[in-house]
């Protein structure tokens, strides 16, 4: 008779158990969800209360309502975590990742399929733009290769003719003005094909160990003179007196003097150029960092973040020179090396700053 009434109650235990069970599920999977929260905390309340009012055997399958409940909880946080942890990988870029939605209920089916959604739409956003910059860049690389021979044949007739005695002083000027156009389209042809080069990957990186701060005293004896027509002073600052990275000595090399070049072209006459390369500490990993700072002649109404964009210039009215390609270009070579390139404007203060991490070892792995 005992055992009989035992079987009983454990049966009886094993039904309540199946039942409350699948009233959470029902509960959670209700379309009504303004009302689902309060309605299972009501009911859980109501449930615990009636049981705990009973006896014994009523307080022993309240405890264990209470733990199937707690169970329930646990497995929904540890499928949330799940969902939380694919939407990391896709903010870190691996816009392929899935969350497994099996076993889910409630709000996590929903959003566990919202973000395999979200996830695929970036995943053809991303290969659509990648299609679409290489189309770009192809036909860029087309268009420039067309318009070569024809350049180049303009150029050699325009140096025929300068070498033609001339005497009507118009017809030189003339021709002074046409050299100077060709010259400016051809430079604007060769920095469309390097640009859609590099904004592709399309250039060979060939990172070695290079000392930071010979480079740079080396480009500025380079440009020494170009410093000096444009009257303004460089000053530098070094925290060591060698202090090494891995980069491309040509790439880089290229960046540099673009940075340069426009401090000449743009920078207010009879003013100092800051140069400064220190370490610097970010993540625990110790990273080179060269800093140069001047004062545009002019407001410059742009972020640094637009002047980096392609054919941006920093004076929207100036069109004697320059393609607005050179600063795309340099962040482009930089970050294609592994470095970080970045433009800080204030008014009329221009700051480019270039971040390498630094060489530990004796070579570059």
């Amino acid at each position: 008779m005992y055992i009989r009434r035992k079987y009983l109650l454990s049966k009886a235990l094993f039904s309540f158990s199946r039942y409350s069970q699948k009233l959470i599920l029902e509960l959670t999977d209700s379309s009504k969800k303004s009302k689902r929260s309060w309605i299972s905390y009501i009911l859980f309340i109501l449930l615990n209360f009636l049981l705990f009012s009973i006896d014994d055997i009523g307080i022993f399958l309240a405890l264990i309502v209470d733990l199937l409940i707690g169970l329930y909880l646990n497995k929904q946080f540890s499928d949330r975590n799940k969902i939380l942890e694919v939407i990391e990988l896709i903010k870190n870029g691996d816009v392929k990742a899935k969350v497994d939605d099996k076993g889910f209920h409630g709000d996590n089916i929903y959003l566990a399929r919202a973000v395999n959604s979200i996830g695929r739409s970036i995943d053809k956003a991303v290969e659509k733009s990648i299609k679409d910059e290489k189309m770009k860049a192809k036909l860029i690389t087309n268009v420039s290769h067309d318009l070569k021979t024809p350049l180049t044949s303009i150029i050699n007739y325009i140096d025929l003719i300068k070498r033609e005695n001339i005497d009507n002083p118009d017809v030189r000027k003339y021709v002074a003005v046409l050299d100077a156009k060709a010259l400016k389209l051809k430079k604007l042809t060769e920095d469309l094909v390097e640009a859609s080069k590099i904004s592709s990957g399309n250039v060979s990186i060939n990172n070695i160990k290079i000392d930071m701060a010979l480079m740079i005293d080396q480009t500025i004896g380079e440009m020494y003179d170009r410093f000096g027509e444009a009257d303004l002073k460089v000053t530098t600052r070094f925290q060591e007196k060698h202090m090494f990275i891995c980069a491309d000595p040509r790439h880089l090399w290229r960046v540099i003097e673009n940075l340069f070049t426009n401090i000449c072209k743009y920078a207010l006459s009879n003013t100092y150029v800051y140069l400064e390369i220190r370490y610097i500490v970010v993540d625990g990993k110790r990273k080179v960092r060269l800093s140069i700072k001047n004062i545009s002649a002019t407001l410059l109404k742009l972020s640094g973040e637009d002047l980096t964009e392609r054919f941006i210039r920093g004076d929207e009215a100036r069109t004697s020179e320059g393609s607005g390609l050179g600063l795309s270009i340099a962040k482009n070579l930089t970050t294609l090396m592994g470095g970080e390139f970045e433009i800080k404007v204030e008014g009329d203060l221009f700051k480019a700053i270039i971040t390498f991490d630094a060489l530990e070892q004796e070579a570059c792995i």
